[in-house]
């Protein structure tokens, strides 16, 4: 347990789980990616027998929804144009009309398809490796544990369908995703998560993105803290779902509790949360377990990309 500074009679409980603190030390800004061998990869790499690529990402453009006040909108506008700057170098003394051009860009980095780097949540005062707040962020972004600190991975990743769970075609807004469910699907498949695995969950809920933003942000089906622990406790490197925040929303004891499998994720687990992803190619293929690459873009001190 950490005591809670701003009230010292607070005692804050961190869950014991695989990846607590002390596996890798105190300073670690790895987290469970610190698993991850030239092994594992080789194997994922064996998976990969049809040489097809599934892109598990949406196009961010404008109008990709967003959770208001905390995230801003993604915002492209043109910084230069080929016509413009022909018109400068011609000035110059250019004569090869040559035009360039070039944007600016202005977004949060949680909009549209993303991985959430460990310092993206806190309990309390505390970050991921006893990183803590004051220590760590900055007024340039995260000082500790900011998205450059991601290692590419190539590693296995398993495709869980959970949306029929209720005979729908996708869960409903607010159901929690448990343990005992991921546990029950997972043996209709034939598979078990394994440590250094990256596991994806297909709420349905995802058929919303771009086409109802409202529905989309309104709530969501996602995965509960239990279910959370359990996969952690499977010693998965990341997890990933095709809605906005990976956790049911609003939350199985909101709203006292908010953001619970974020908290747990990130911070107590060091486990990587994916979220936006368009995972609908994957089930239509009937694709359960398959090579699974991640290349975040290192926006030092990024909360995610």
């Amino acid at each position: 347990s950490l005591r809670n500074a701003a009230n010292p009679g607070i005692l804050i409980k961190m869950t014991n789980c695989i990846h607590d603190h002390s596996q890798w030390g105190p300073g670690d800004q790895l987290g469970a990616a610190n698993q991850l061998t030239p092994e594992m990869t080789l194997a994922a790499m064996a998976l990969g027998t049809s040489g097809e690529i599934v892109d598990l990402s949406h196009v961010i453009e404008n109008g990709a929804p967003f959770m208001a006040p905390n995230q801003t909108p993604y915002v492209i506008t043109s910084g230069a144009t080929a016509r413009n700057s022909m018109k400068i170098r011609a000035a110059m003394g250019a004569t090869n009309e040559v035009g360039a051009n070039l944007e600016r860009v202005g977004m949060t980095m949680h909009v549209g398809t993303h991985i959430d780097a460990l310092g993206h949540f806190s309990i309390g005062e505390h970050l991921y490796g006893d990183h803590t707040i004051d220590e760590s962020v900055g007024d340039f972004g995260l000082v500790n544990l900011g998205v450059e600190n991601i290692p590419a991975m190539v590693t296995r990743g398993l495709c869980l369908d959970v949306s029929g769970l209720d005979g729908g075609e996708h869960l409903a807004a607010g159901r929690p995703i448990s343990a005992d469910d991921l546990q029950r699907v997972c043996e209709a498949c034939d598979v078990a998560p394994q440590p250094g695995d990256v596991v994806l969950l297909n709420t349905g809920w995802g058929r919303y993105f771009m086409t109802d933003n409202a529905t989309y942000l309104e709530g969501e089906p996602g995965l509960d803290e239990g279910g959370a622990k359990w996969l952690t406790s499977q010693g998965v490197v990341g997890i990933g779902a095709d809605n906005m925040a990976l956790e049911v929303l609003p939350g199985t004891n909101h709203p006292a509790v908010m953001m619970p499998v974020h908290q747990h994720c990130l911070v107590e687990a060091g486990v990587h949360i994916i979220e936006n992803m368009a995972l609908g190619e994957l089930v239509q293929k009937g694709i359960t377990a398959f090579c699974f690459v991640v290349l975040p873009v290192k926006f030092k001190g990024g909360t995610g990309c």
